[in-house]
């Protein structure tokens, strides 16, 4: 299909739960998800679910993962050149002498390289609620290992605008 690829970061599936998309609120962000994926726009990476699925059982995110997304939307990070290009993310990354040390394996041992490495190989735009904070010396912001890879990156609004999605209410009618 035409028109952009998105790799969706945790943070973005995390705070929609939290805060304004939650499952009971709005089931249209979810179906969204699902129906956008299922129409080749839409995707992550198997170390994004892992990081969902560190969560609770009983926790509705951990549910929508196990029992809603479908076979092929974690897509698996760590195949074919993707491998280089995270090499490459984590050499930049321990090389860079701004971040503190714990700063640099915080990093290592989440799936944000992951994420570069795989939007940069297969020219997606990596969807994060993260914001750039190049001065930063005690977190390595997603962002900023993007803008220092050429890797496109917008926010979850950004996205569902590009896509035409809409929530609707048709409530009462």
């Amino acid at each position: 299909m035409a028109g952009r690829t998105y790799l969706v970061d945790s943070d973005v599936f995390i705070t929609a739960k939290n805060l304004y998309y939650s499952f009971d609120l709005c089931p249209g962000f979810w179906h969204s998800v699902i129906h956008h994926h299922q129409e080749g726009r839409i995707f992550s990476i198997d170390r994004v679910r892992s990081e969902l699925l560190a969560g609770h059982e009983e926790e509705d995110l951990v549910r929508w993962v196990k029992g809603n997304v479908p076979d092929g939307f974690f897509l698996p990070a760590d195949t074919g050149f993707v491998v280089g290009a995270y090499r490459d993310v984590m050499l930049w990354v321990q090389r860079h002498p701004k971040y503190f040390d714990h700063a640099k394996a915080k990093f290592a041992a989440g799936a944000d390289g992951w994420l570069v490495g795989h939007a940069q190989i297969y020219g997606q735009t990596i969807v994060t609620n993260e914001q750039s904070a190049p001065e930063s010396r005690r977190e390595i912001k997603l962002p900023d290992v993007c803008d220092q890879f050429g890797v496109d990156r917008c926010n979850t609004f950004s996205m569902l605008r590009a896509l035409n999605v809409r929530f609707d209410w048709l409530g009462g009618r």
